[in-house]
């Protein structure tokens, strides 16, 4: 076995990475403090999507967490059989950490893929080769028409990457 080191589940890490971040963006002034605000907030989407998969008030159950996370517990998590919070790592609710870590690596880096596309670009009409091109002429489904056709060329958008 490569990697035999574990960390509590049921969204502890999670909740205990958003502590982290939070606190850290208290430190720091500027935008940076609102794009780090905004990952720790990220981080929290995964104990709630639990909490809302298994019915529970995602809310209630957050916000101890949060509360258990400030006083130090950062093995808390949520407890889907009593529908609350639990140390995790002591109820024995384990992830094997390189798999969280390939995960946060991969989410880091398609947010950085996202956040580098900076052009949208129009994809420009498409030209008639002749009458009857690029049209239906069928009865059942009628003929679209040029204002309808370009309309939606339009539409249709391309994302691309930065001009090499």
């Amino acid at each position: 076995m490569k990697n035999d080191a574990i960390v509590a589940g049921g969204g502890a890490i999670e909740m205990e990475l958003s502590k982290y971040l939070r606190d850290f963006s208290r430190t720091i002034a500027g935008k940076e403090q609102l794009i780090i605000g905004a990952i720790a907030k990220a981080f929290e989407i995964i104990p709630r999507q639990l909490c809302d998969n298994a019915g529970f008030d995602a809310t209630n159950i957050l916000n101890k967490l949060r509360q258990k996370h400030a006083q130090g517990h950062n093995w808390y998590g949520v407890d889907v059989l009593e529908e609350d919070i639990a140390d995790n790592f002591a109820a024995c609710v384990w992830e094997p950490s390189v798999v969280k870590i390939n995960a946060i690596t991969a989410a880091s880096e398609a947010t950085c893929l996202v956040l580098s596309v900076d052009e949208t670009v129009k994809k420009p009409p498409l030209r008639s080769r002749g009458p009857g091109h690029g049209r239906r002429r069928n009865a059942a489904h009628g003929t679209r028409s040029r204002k309808a056709h370009d309309v939606i060329n339009q539409k249709r958008v391309l994302i691309s990457s930065p001009a090499q």
